[in-house]
């Protein structure tokens, strides 16, 4: 959507905690970006997380969400998404949807967002509670997030929401021309943000802020016995 189109849901008190997230948590800390910082303040961020940890979903902070995964600190979403540098025209590629927060934030910035979980059960949930909240641009599928999504390549934009020892090959090869990924590379333990940009078919890269993201698991990154 080229305009913020996801429902506003929930109490006062999640208005003015979400609105208070933005300006302590994101726009603080260097975020300027207009539509990111509108997005931000439209996407219900609480109506991703268990009931029991709606509370603390404004904190600044990561906050879990089964199966040994968590939702993104706001301010590295928003990081993230201003990396990308959207304009509300392209198609969006995100690796590690999670609970399918940040996909909805890509939702409100982009034409078309396709979201890959390895996990059932997140991407299960994930594609429930987008569907429950109306967005109609993002399509969520159960792979190995590694491999892309080759029968929706190319994309101008690219998200890997976990950490890996590099940019999987198909991924680059999935980008665009003149397109842009962002990524945390490192160890499995810290990352520092990548901008990898596509120019003449070759990789330019531009190195951001450290970061902790879980593992990115899969054929190109770090694999486990039933990712092999």
């Amino acid at each position: 959507m080229s305009e913020p189109g996801g429902p506003v849901i929930g109490t006062q008190r999640f208005a003015r905690d979400r609105e208070r997230m933005v300006e302590e948590q994101v726009a603080a800390r260097g975020i300027t970006d207009p539509r990111v910082l509108a997005a931000l303040r439209r996407v219900p961020r609480h109506a991703f997380v268990d009931p029991a940890l709606q509370e603390k979903s404004y904190g600044d902070h990561p906050l879990p969400i089964g199966e040994g995964q968590t939702i993104s600190q706001p301010f590295i979403v928003g990081k993230m998404t201003e990396l990308l540098a959207l304009t509300g025209r392209e198609k969006v590629l995100e690796i590690g949807t999670g609970c399918g927060y940040q996909a909805a934030v890509l939702a409100e910035l982009a034409a078309r967002v396709c979201t890959i979980e390895r996990l059932p059960k997140l991407a299960a949930r994930a594609r429930e509670t987008l569907e429950q909240l109306g967005y109609t641009n993002v399509w969520v599928r159960t792979a190995n997030g590694t491999l892309g999504w080759p029968d929706e390549a190319p994309f101008d934009r690219i998200l890997v929401a976990a950490g890996g020892p590099s940019v999987p090959p198909p991924l680059f090869e999935q980008l665009a021309e003149g397109g842009r990924l962002v990524m945390p590379v490192g160890d499995a333990t810290s990352q520092v943000l990548q901008v990898v940009e596509k120019v003449n078919g070759q990789v330019r890269v531009t190195q951001n802020s450290g970061c902790v993201f879980v593992k990115l698991v899969g054929k190109y990154a770090w694999e486990t016995s039933t990712e092999r």
